[in-house]
C-alpha cells in the first residue's frame, strides 16, 4: 500500500511538475517581443510614421511607404513570429522601386505596437485585416497584395475570413497549431528526445493555450480557413523546414481554392526566404503581384 501511494505521489509530481514547466515556457514564448524602431530608413524618400487602430486593441506602429506610379497598387507586409517590420525592410525597398506603395508594421505585441501576448495568429489577424482597411483608405480603388511570413501568413487566413485582398503570398505558414507544436518540439529537443516526449508535450501545450493565451487550439488552423480564401494565392515554404514540413506546406495548398501557385524553395529551413535567396525570391514573386496587382501580363 505504503509504495502504491508513493508512486501515485511521485506521479502527480512529476504531473505537476511537467505541468509548471509548459507554463513557464508557454508564458516566455507568447511574451510580447518589443523593440524600439525608430522613424522610417533616411533613403525612403516620402515614407510616412502611422499609427493604426486594430480590432485587437493595440495601436499599430509602421511606416507607409507611397508610391505616385499610376496603377502600381500596394503591398502590406507581414512580418513573422518574434520579429518586427524591420524583417519586411528588404522587401519593402524592392516592392517600392517596382512602383508598389507598401504598408509595413508591427504586429500586436511585437517592435513598437502593444500587445500582452502573442497569439500566433488569432489576434494578429485583426492587425492584419486593420493594415488592408488602413490601405484601402489612402489608396481607394487601389489594388492590394499582401505578403505574410509565419505568423504574418496565418494571420492573413484566420480572421473571420481570410484577408479580402488582390493576391496574397503565404510564406511558411503552418496548418495547423498541433503540427505546429509538434514538430517544434520535435525539432528542439532532438533525434532521441523529440520522439519520447512530443506526443506527451504537445497535448499539454494545447491544454493550456486557452489559459495563456485566450485561444483554443480550434481556432488555430490557417489549413480550415485557406479553401474560403477569395485571393489568388502563392504558397512557397522551403525543402528542409523541419517546422512546417513540406507536406505541410502542400496539405495547405491543395486546400486552397484556384488560382493558385506553390514554390518549393529548395535547401531552405524556417528561414526568410528573401534573405535566402534573393535573385529566385524575386524571380516568382514579382511576376505573380505584378500580375494580380499591377494587373501586368
Amino acid at each position: 500500500m505504503r509504495l502504491l501511494i508513493g508512486l501515485a505521489l511521485l506521479s502527480a509530481a512529476l504531473g505537476f511538475g511537467l505541468c509548471a514547466a509548459v507554463l513557464v515556457v508557454g508564458l516566455r514564448l507568447s511574451s510580447p517581443a518589443r523593440a524600439t524602431i525608430g522613424p522610417p530608413p533616411s533613403g525612403w524618400l516620402g515614407a510616412e510614421a502611422v499609427k493604426i487602430s486594430s480590432g485587437s486593441g493595440s495601436e499599430l506602429r509602421g511606416w507607409w511607404f507611397p508610391n505616385t506610379e499610376p496603377g502600381g497598387g500596394a503591398v502590406v507586409l507581414i512580418h513573422g513570429v518574434r520579429a518586427n517590420r524591420l524583417q519586411m525592410a528588404a522587401r519593402a525597398q524592392v516592392l517600392h522601386a517596382r512602383g508598389f506603395s507598401v504598408l509595413l508594421f508591427d504586429l500586436q505585441a511585437h517592435g513598437e505596437s502593444p500587445g500582452r501576448r502573442i497569439t500566433y495568429g488569432k489576434r494578429e489577424s485583426m492587425d492584419a485585416a486593420a493594415a488592408i482597411r488602413f490601405v484601402r483608405n489612402r489608396q481607394p480603388g487601389g489594388r492590394v497584395g499582401v505578403i505574410g511570413v509565419s505568423l504574418g501568413g496565418a494571420a492573413a487566413l484566420l480572421g473571420a475570413e481570410p484577408l479580402p485582398a488582390d493576391a496574397i503570398v503565404l510564406e511558411s505558414v503552418y496548418p495547423d497549431i498541433d503540427a505546429a507544436l509538434s514538430n517544434r518540439l520535435r525539432a528542439n529537443l532532438g533525434g532521441v528526445l523529440g520522439p519520447l516526449f512530443t506526443p506527451v508535450l504537445t497535448p499539454v501545450f494545447e491544454w493550456l493555450l486557452p489559459p495563456i493565451l485566450g485561444v483554443a487550439p480550434n481556432e488555430l488552423r490557417p489549413i480550415d480557413a485557406i479553401g474560403t480564401a477569395r485571393a489568388p494565392l502563392l504558397i512557397a515554404s522551403g525543402t528542409a523546414d523541419a517546422y512546417t514540413p513540406l507536406k505541410e506546406a502542400k496539405a495547405l495548398f491543395d486546400r486552397a481554392g484556384e488560382p493558385k501557385q506553390f514554390w518549393a524553395v529548395e535547401g531552405a529551413g524556417h528561414v526568410d526566404l528573401e534573405r535566402y535567396n534573393p535573385a529566385r525570391y524575386w524571380d516568382i514573386v514579382l511576376p505573380f503581384l505584378n500580375h494580380y496587382v499591377r494587373q501586368e501580363g
